[in-house]
């Protein structure tokens, strides 16, 4: 089940959701072109779980509270930014116009921060480094699905080697998303330092634009929702 787009038409331009969109794609380039390459770059500006709670053992050039930000522009592959691109672009202009450019722009940092928390305390001793957009957007979603749970997606569903192109409501496209990280979660837990999918990150995002979003809207719109 992979969404595309949705109809629910927005008042504002998505600057700052095409901003993220577009310097994060930069830096991947940076990533994929630097002699550096996406490993090294990844340890030098990711976010690690045990340099942000315990001590700086592995020596980065920036220090653990700034590469909480600089992890959520590096990606470990195509697929991992088209992935978080994608539903960005979907769901996060609504959100940007719900919250002005500023306000998302801030609660999308917010949610990133509180996602390598969630992530972080899950598992403090791991020596790796957690990167990607995934947590933030993670926050999008929460707040579209409260915000916006009838909103229509357009949504690919395949069968095999023929597919179809299904309207859904944002509940059942986001829910069905927020059961798997849950699900994929809970069967990780205390696995440690095999790496991958940092799915307490998406989850901790998720919960906590699912459960401020009302507080960071503008006050003349914070009741109409």
């Amino acid at each position: 089940m992979i969404p595309f787009k949705d109809d629910n038409p927005t008042e504002t331009f998505p600057i700052i959701t095409i901003l993220i969109i577009v310097l994060n794609s930069v830096i991947f380039i940076w990533q994929i072109t630097s002699p550096l390459g996406i490993e090294k770059t990844a340890y030098y500006f990711g976010a690690i779980p045990h340099n942000l709670l315990l001590a700086n053992v592995i020596v980065q050039p920036i220090s653990p509270t700034v590469s909480i930000f600089t992890s959520m522009f590096l990606h470990g592959g195509f697929l991992h930014l088209i992935g978080n691109m994608l539903y960005l672009w979907i769901f996060g202009n609504n959100i940007e116009d719900a919250l002005g450019h500023i306000r998302f722009l801030i609660f999308y940092l917010f949610s990133g921060v509180v996602a390598v928390y969630s992530h972080a305390i899950t598992d403090p001793s791991s020596f790796i480094p957690m990167i990607g957009a995934s947590g933030a957007v993670s926050g999008i979603l929460g707040a579209y699905l409260l915000l916006y749970p009838k909103a229509k997606v357009y949504t690919i569903f395949f069968f095999g080697f023929f597919w179809q192109i299904v309207r859904l409501p944002a509940i059942v496209v986001i829910g069905f998303w927020a059961i798997i990280q849950i699900f994929s979660g809970m069967l990780s837990y205390g696995i440690g330092q095999q790496g991958g999918v940092a799915w307490f990150a998406h989850i901790g995002g998720f919960l906590i634009g699912l459960l401020t979003i009302k507080l960071w809207l503008p006050k003349r719109y914070r009741y109409n929702y």
